[in-house]
C-alpha cells in the first residue's frame, strides 16, 4: 500500500499536481489541512480515496479536525496539528497519540517536514507542498509504503 502524505496547500495546486505526479500510483492521499477550499480539486484529481483535515485556516470547512484510522495493520492518528502547539514541539501530539493507541501520529501546520519514530510510535509532518519554511524552501511530502505483514517505510520527498 502506498500513501502520499501532504499539508498545508493553501488553495494552490500547482505543486500538489507536480506532487501527484511524482508519486505514482497511490492508494490513498491523506491532506493534514490548510487546504483553504481546495478539498474539491484534490479529492478529484489524486484518484485514489481521499482524507482531507482542516486546518487553522480552514475557516468554513466541513472537514474533520482530527481523525483516526487504519492503514492495514496500523493506526493512525491525524490532526492538523495547532491545536497540539505542533510549533512549539511534538509532545503534546505524541502524548494524545499515545493515548489513543496510535502507531502512527500525522500533522501539518509548522510548514517544516518532521519524521521521527518514538519507540513504537512514528511521529511525521509533510511539511507544506506551498509555501515551505525549512532551510533549501522545496515543497515537501512523505509516501508511506506498508507491504501485507505491516511493515512500514516512511519516506520525505522534496520538489526540485
Amino acid at each position: 500500500m502506498r500513501v502520499l502524505i501532504i499539508s498545508d496547500t493553501h488553495g494552490r495546486h500547482t505543486a500538489f499536481d507536480r506532487a501527484i505526479m511524482e508519486a505514482g500510483k497511490i492508494d490513498y492521499l491523506v491532506h493534514l489541512g490548510d487546504t483553504e477550499g481546495g478539498e474539491d480539486y484534490i479529492e478529484a484529481f489524486c484518484g485514489c480515496p481521499a482524507y482531507i483535515l482542516a486546518g487553522n485556516n480552514d475557516f468554513f470547512s466541513r472537514n474533520l479536525r482530527e481523525m483516526e484510522i487504519y492503514f492495514g495493520k496500523k493506526k493512525a492518528f491525524m490532526a492538523h496539528g495547532h491545536q497540539y502547539s505542533v510549533s512549539l514541539g511534538v509532545e503534546r501530539i505524541l502524548d494524545e497519540g499515545r493515548s489513543r493507541n496510535a502507531d502512527i501520529v500525522m500533522f501539518g501546520h509548522t510548514h517544516r517536514p518532521y519524521l521521527k519514530k518514538f519507540g513504537d510510535i512514528t511521529v511525521l509532518n509533510p511539511g507544506s507542498l506551498s509555501f515551505p519554511r525549512q532551510e533549501g524552501r522545496k515543497g515537501s511530502y512523505i509516501i508511506m509504503e506498508m507491504d501485507r505483514d505491516g511493515n512500514t517505510e516512511f519516506t520525505i520527498h522534496y520538489l526540485d
